[in-house]
């Protein structure tokens, strides 16, 4: 496969004709390449944005709502080649995104397509003397940048309500996942979405990526990734007054009390442990567990965590895949090592998997389950994400209050209990932007998305995305008589 960049409507190679390889996580072999674009394609889908914008910010809400229905249309029509792409592209089984990516990506176009024509301003009355409302303007060229792990999924939670909301968009998927971004620049060119609405360039994030967040036409930045990059991004950005979404990485806890539904609480937490091979933002990576059910949670996790065997992720059977790259299972397998120098016991995996067959060289780690490590070592307080949890007791409420809370992220965290006071009581002291209790990874698109600390800046999802992609300007009319 041969990706090239859409600008303008069109397919281009980069100007400077040098391409990146391509690998198959699950095979660790090329199979493709994509454009190492640099600053001279930047300009060249941001001029093509430019010359949109007029016609797109003005052509109306009903109108910009058709297009996004007619992408879902789209990504629809070709289901089961973007599902064999993320699978093939990212590592992950193909049934994982057969029922959770592609699905979620068509949603994410249909939602903000419904959204855009409720979306309302505010108004306020200054009894007998004026009238102020307020309009929510498009901000001209956008861009968006997406990471590896929701790769389809994510590039359209972002791309959908820019766009919606009547921006230009210039788009970066990851340089190592970026098939499923190439196959909707097709569909775009299948439906005929008008030239410059939608560019999507790739290449790496110190060339491709920088060049956008630098450049000086592009009003708002919107990026999903890790927080070292967040940071560099926030330096480039910030001084040049850009506005800024930045959802960026987590560290999240799972806390389990004795009175939960325990059968419930078990399946769930196998998933929200090693879903995507724990590469999502949203995993419990620390499960603290009350110490009256410790021994016997520990012996069930571990037992059902043994039987997630990681295999081909084309095999429909498979539930576990591969991790994404070389080096990022070289990551995880080097915060494995660490955990056993600060005193951890594997209780189960810990181990790079070596799958037979046409998978003989893909990059695999077995799904891991370490206990025995303190609170605040950094196996417990750095990002692996990864197939690695940790597990460990507490006594109080207090305590694994302060478990919780003491790591530098505050993205998510997950609670398991029956007692209505303690819920309340908990979701007020979690240092979270999102608290699911009693579920994981429930989510209605109408709510707020982001985290608090480290974990980012801004909140995306619902109207909080639409409120983000536009700029407010007050309007004041007076008809007093002095």
């Amino acid at each position: 496969m041969q990706i090239l960049n859409y600008i303008n409507g069109e397919l281009l190679a980069p100007k400077s004709g040098n391409f990146l390889d391509n690998y198959e996580p699950a095979t660790g072999k090329v199979y493709g390449t994509i454009p190492d674009s640099d600053s001279e394609d930047i300009d060249l889908a941001v001029q093509a944005a430019k010359n949109a914008f007029p016609n797109w910010a003005n052509c109306g809400n009903e109108t910009r709502a058709e297009w996004l229905f007619k992408i879902a249309e789209g990504i629809q029509k070709h289901f089961q080649e973007f599902a064999a792409a993320e699978s093939r592209d990212n590592g992950k089984p193909i049934t994982l995104a057969q029922k959770v990516d592609i699905p979620r990506a068509i949603s994410n176009f249909e939602f903000y397509a419904k959204a855009i024509t409720q979306y309302h301003s505010s108004s306020h009355s200054m009894e007998g003397k004026a009238i102020n409302y307020t309009l929510r303007q498009a901000m001209g060229v956008v861009g968006c940048i997406s990471p590896w792990n929701l790769p389809l999924y994510l590039f359209s939670w972002k791309i959908a309500p820019a766009l919606a909301a009547g921006n230009t968009v210039v788009a970066k998927p990851s340089e190592i996942t970026p098939a499923t971004a190439f196959l909707l620049s097709k569909v775009c060119i299948e439906i005929g979405l008008p030239p410059g609405v939608l560019n999507i360039v790739h290449g790496s994030g110190g060339s491709t990526g920088t060049a956008i967040v630098s450049h000086p036409n592009i009003k708002a930045i919107s990026f999903t990734g890790g927080t070292a990059t967040g940071e560099k991004i926030a330096s480039i950005a910030a001084p040049k007054f850009k506005k800024l979404s930045l959802e960026l990485g987590g560290k999240n806890p799972n806390i389990i009390f004795a009175d939960c539904d325990y059968e419930k609480m078990l399946t769930t937490t196998v998933l929200s442990s090693f879903s995507n091979q724990g590469q999502i933002c949203l995993c419990g990576s620390r499960i603290f567990v009350e110490r009256s059910i410790y021994e016997k949670f520990k012996k069930d996790f571990v037992d059902r965590v043994s039987l997630l065997v990681p295999g081909d992720p084309s095999d429909s059977a498979t539930k576990m895949g591969a991790v994404v790259s070389k080096s990022h299972m070289e990551k995880i397998l080097s915060y494995i090592e660490i955990a056993k120098n600060e005193g951890g016991t594997i209780l189960t995996g810990g181990k790079q998997r070596f799958v037979g067959g046409r998978c003989e060289n893909g990059w695999f780690v077995e799904p891991t389950v370490i206990e025995g490590l303190s609170y605040d070592c950094r196996t417990n307080q750095e990002e692996i994400f990864g197939p690695v949890v940790t597990i460990m007791p507490f006594d109080t409420e207090e305590e694994v209050l302060k478990f919780a809370n003491s790591t530098r992220y505050g993205l998510a965290a997950i609670l398991w209990t029956n007692n209505l006071l303690r819920t309340h009581r908990l979701a007020e002291l979690l240092e979270c932007g999102i608290l699911w209790v009693n579920c994981w990874l429930v989510r209605d698109l109408r709510t707020p998305f982001g985290g608090v600390k480290d974990s980012g800046v801004g909140r995306e999802g619902g109207f909080e995305a639409l409120d983000f992609f536009t700029e407010p300007k007050n309007v004041c009319i007076y008809f007093g008589n002095n």
